[in-house]
């Protein structure tokens, strides 16, 4: 018999289902079949055999649809696969057995996709529509297509107990959240996306589990290193004792859901905290299988990663882990401070002066190992070389808007000009940019952190970590701000952060800015190229600066940006605003239209 995957569940034949885990702390181990949800009704016990190493496996009478848990040396504590497909009562409740055959692709002649080009829209399933399923999800797709988005990251989806939360609390990796649907939902969802043309990829937790629900240490101990902590807890043993079948586990979740779902690759969370010292490193592991298992269908691998690790973009042959792009929080704390004015915290080392986004056009990263005096150390890692899609931007993201005391986005702290200015930035310059949901229509909506994860003391826990957390930006540090800050477990804090889509023709105005920019940044001869090297820049002013987009075909670009008061460029000893030689400059677009609710162009 031949499994298509080292572990977990799979139907090998009629009515025969084949199931193998990983389970050194066990002497025996028994697949429990329960006849219904009712935990106390019919049960039948069926042993596995065990095969070196603390595997066990084996073949048993079920089918699709089974419900079933494992039970460890005749103990009366029954638990979950670790590779669980579907969990349909969440993570504390019986695995079910999934046929991923039975749903009936219509994608074959998807391509997949490459990073060069992408406009990247983020979105939370439970916050994207007030339904939060992907069949509602499914309904708004052609609304983003028509947009111009191009790629989809979805939030963490892997499963998680409560009521609702980020997704970033994940114990089961394999079995798709039950909150918002079935398995085969989520595969009609990517399908849908593709038949429009738009690529998928899922955001990823590969640097702890979450506190509740996580039921690998009744299997064996090897799964976390306690000798190494990150900023959740312990982290996950990628190089330690026993840890061959925990790099199994990842390699096999990453190949498992670009096969089986068809995703179109995977944004790395936190890789900072996936510590890992063997000769190859466990996240370039996972999207080298994830690559094999696209076959020779295109994948967009994408990190988030705080010290600015350089190397995880580069060629294997240099060092590098094989990834495609990394997200740029240096662009985002220029943009938020030039905005706002606000550079405290993790602010405090930017000025949002025009001379650090001609720098971001051209180099990527600002810090690549200067002082960095908010954290008291170097930040960062040379970045010269990297094509400048390899670089994601953006103004609003998960994170960054609950960072704000309130989930207030980036658009309601600053004034309407300047927004619009900084998106055109966002969306013309040489980067990949991202979008996080609803920004398209300038949604006014809050993003807040919320989590019905453990019971009231985690809760609690929660609420204070996070409380803490956000203490570090003085202005939230107050009492009385403290006592205004959303509760994390509180169902109002998620039911909040719910988009409402009626802002989307209130808010035409900003809608036409970003459908223009995107379709300006697609369709222009010289925008939509991507070429290292050929951008320059130069201050104007204390808040104004432009971007030159050079070409050989004398097809250049002048971007203008100015954050400030109206601001006339006459003299201008500056070569840049020179046009071509026998050529004259023709303004194409103003981010001042009345079209776009700007004063006019004059």
């Amino acid at each position: 018999m031949q499994r298509r995957y080292p572990i977990g569940a799979e139907i090998i034949g009629e009515n025969e289902t084949h199931f193998r885990v990983w389970a050194p702390k066990a002497n025996v181990l028994e697949v429990i079949l329960e006849s219904s949800t009712d935990k106390s009704a019919e049960r039948s016990f069926h042993s596995l055999a065990p095969e070196q190493g603390g595997y066990f496996s084996g073949g048993v009478s079920c089918g699709a649809g089974a419900r079933y848990r494992f039970r460890l040396n005749e103990t009366e504590n029954f638990h979950p696969d670790p590779a669980s497909r579907f969990q349909p009562e969440g993570p504390h409740g019986s695995s079910i057995v999934v046929d991923p055959f039975a749903f009936k692709w219509t994608d074959a002649n998807w391509r997949g996709v490459k990073l060069a080009g992408q406009v990247i829209y983020e979105f939370h399933l439970g916050t994207f529509t007030p339904e939060g399923t992907w069949r509602a999800a499914a309904e708004k797709l052609e609304l983003l297509k028509s947009d111009g988005l191009t790629l989809l990251e979805m939030m963490p989806i892997a499963d998680f107990p409560g009521r609702f939360g980020w997704g970033y609390d994940g114990v089961n990796l394999f079995a798709p959240s039950h909150l918002y649907g079935t398995p085969e939902d989520l595969r009609a969802f990517i399908d849908r996306a593709h038949a429009l043309g738009l690529g998928v990829i899922l955001d990823v937790v590969y640097n702890h589990f979450g506190p509740d629900g996580n039921y690998l240490g009744a299997y064996s101990d090897d799964y976390m290193n306690r000798e190494r902590e990150n900023e959740w807890g312990e982290s996950i043993n990628f190089d330690g004792k026993n840890c061959g079948p925990v790099r199994e586990f990842f390699i096999t979740n990453g190949g498992y859901w670009i096969e089986e779902f068809h995703f179109d690759g995977f944004r790395f969370d936190a890789t900072q905290s996936i510590h890992d010292r063997s000769p190859e490193y466990i996240v370039g592991a996972v999207g080298r299988a994830a690559r094999q298992a696209a076959g020779e269908r295109a994948i967009v691998l994408i990190a988030e990663n705080e010290m600015q690790e350089t190397k995880l973009v580069r060629r294997r042959e240099e060092g590098g882990d094989d990834l495609d792009g990394l997200w740029n929080d240096d662009w985002h704390h220029s943009a938020m401070v030039a905005l706002t004015g606000r550079n405290e915290a993790y602010y405090s080392d930017y000025a949002g002066r025009p001379q650090e986004f001609i720098s971001a056009a051209k180099y990527g990263y600002l810090f690549q190992g200067q002082p960095y005096s908010w954290q008291g150390a170097p930040r960062g890692y040379p970045a010269f070389g990297l094509p400048p899609e390899a670089f994601i931007a953006f103004i609003d993201n998960h994170d960054q808007v609950s960072n704000c005391a309130f989930g207030d986005r980036a658009r309601t702290q600053t004034s309407p000009g300047r927004y619009r200015a900084m998106t055109a930035l966002l969306l013309l310059g040489p980067w990949t940019p991202l979008l996080f949901q609803g920004e398209e229509f300038a949604a006014t909506t809050s993003f807040c952190y919320f989590s019905d994860v453990g019971d009231d003391k985690l809760k609690e826990a929660v609420r204070k970590g996070r409380f803490e957390f956000l203490s570090q930006f003085p202005s939230t540090a107050r009492a009385e701000m403290q006592e205004r800050i959303g509760v994390p477990h509180d169902t109002r804090t998620f039911e909040k952060s719910k988009l409402d889509w009626n802002e989307r023709e209130q808010n035409s105005a900003l809608c036409h800015l970003h459908r223009d920019l995107i379709r300006l940044r697609r369709e222009d001869s010289r925008l939509r190229l991507q070429i290292a090297g050929a951008v320059d820049g130069a201050v104007l002013s204390a808040e104004s600066f432009l971007l030159r987009f050079l070409s050989e075909q004398n097809d250049d670009r002048l971007l203008i940006v100015n954050f400030g008061r109206r601001y006339r460029h006459v003299p201008a000893p500056e070569p840049l605003l020179a046009p071509p030689s026998g050529f004259e400059w023709e303004l194409l677009w103003s981010s001042e239209s009345a079209r776009y609710g700007g004063p006019g162009i004059v």
